[in-house]
């Protein structure tokens, strides 16, 4: 029987090559972040159930897996910010669909061309690099984490120079930009402005990386909007989420059309604008404020380095949006007064923070999302 096979492999041709072996056998893949320390490794395997763990030491078996459907690629984790994370398992058949929608979008010529995975391959921001690489065969760098450095070299001229990179905003913050033919840029808190080269994408694990790519669907993608809500149809989907049945549970309505939980619109041009979580939405006096425009003001705040926005409940107003901000200087931290009025000259009023909570730093995942949930409650 098909099992899935933990790789436990930090980024490198070794983990490459493990990938293919499992795939050449039939098996599935669930890829293992290298950050998490051993409790948690041991948590992640306990609900997953993997029946291979291939780590530096070696394979070894793991007692009370659950198999694999035939035709299961990838099971990865979600990146956790609104609760435990999920096991998204994916397809071949989806991964073929994803490497040859964002290939065609992106222009990619595996003549001229050669990918950069420079993110963590536990999620599908950085392995769907290594699939989009493998399924086109197009050149491919892996370096075990991101470098600033490293990826800078990587983009040098020569016969080995990397022309395109998949990153988020915090990662694009440390490069030269304008080394790279195409930057492909997903994540959370988009900079106002962004280089010429750079592509804004818009997907989930669930999809196996961005379906829509600065606004536009890729070529079969169906997108629409339902309540408020960003509903997704496309080969790309998951097939389930893992649990103990090798089945699984299928998220998709019977007319195969995923619910994100992000909120969004299409503007008069056509293209979708996406507004967050539906989950992160504060309301306060009636209005509704979504915390990512605030915090792409904030983030150009003198004396802020880091800034994450979340609703806390107030007896008058019903939530009162509040600022958590890390400052440049602990000891001089920004004035909230100060804040506020910067917010309000690119927002509504209603949309100023009402409270401002110091931090050490901000809680994110590995790709960059806030996860609020982590954010001080008691504030």
């Amino acid at each position: 029987m098909n099992e899935l096979v933990a790789l436990d492999l930090p980024g490198g041709p070794a983990f490459v090559d493990a990938l293919v072996r499992a795939w050449e056998a039939d098996d599935a893949v669930l890829p293992v972040d290298q950050r998490l320390p051993p409790a948690a490794k041991a948590a992640l395997f306990a609900t997953i159930r993997p029946g291979i763990i291939i780590d530096s030491s070696g394979a070894r078996r793991v007692p009370a897996s659950v198999p694999i459907v035939s035709g299961d690629a990838l099971v990865i984790a979600t990146s956790g910010t609104s609760g435990e994370p999920k096991g998204v398992v994916l397809t071949h058949d989806a991964l073929r669909a994803s490497s040859a929608a964002t290939s065609a979008r992106l222009q990619v010529d595996p003549d001229r061309d050669r990918w950069l995975a420079c993110l963590p391959l536990s999620h599908v921001g950085g392995l769907c690099v290594v699939v989009r690489a493998l399924h086109t065969s197009t050149p491919l760098t892996v370096l075990p984490s991101f470098d600033a450095v490293a990826v800078d070299e990587a983009a040098s001229a020569g016969a080995g120079r990397a022309t395109l990179v998949s990153l988020v905003p915090t990662a694009l913050a440390r490069i030269d930009p304008t080394r790279w033919r195409t930057i492909v840029l997903g994540g959370s808190a988009m900079p106002a402005v962004l280089p010429a080269n750079t592509t804004r994408t818009y997907g989930l694990t669930e999809t196996g990386s961005g379906v829509v790519y600065d606004g536009l669907a890729l070529d079969g993608v169906e997108v629409r909007i339902v309540d408020g809500e960003i509903q997704l149809r496309c080969p790309m989907l998951l097939r389930a989420y893992r649990t103990d049945d090798p089945e699984g549970v299928d998220p998709r309505t019977h007319e195969g059309w995923f619910a994100t939980r992000d909120a969004g619109a299409f503007e008069a041009d056509g293209t979708l604008r996406v507004r967050g979580r539906l989950g992160d939405v504060i309301v306060t006096g009636g209005e509704k404020v979504w915390p990512e425009p605030i915090e792409n003001v904030l983030l150009g705040a003198p004396g802020v380095v880091d800034v994450a926005v979340a609703g806390r409940p107030d007896a008058e107003w019903g939530a009162i949006v509040v600022a958590y901000v890390v400052p440049t200087d602990p000891a001089q931290p920004p004035n909230l007064s100060a804040l506020r009025e910067l917010v309000k000259q690119t927002l509504p009023a209603y949309c100023a923070p009402q409270r401002l909570v110091v931090v050490d730093d901000i809680p994110r995942t590995a790709i960059g999302k806030v996860r609020r949930t982590a954010l001080p409650a008691d504030v």
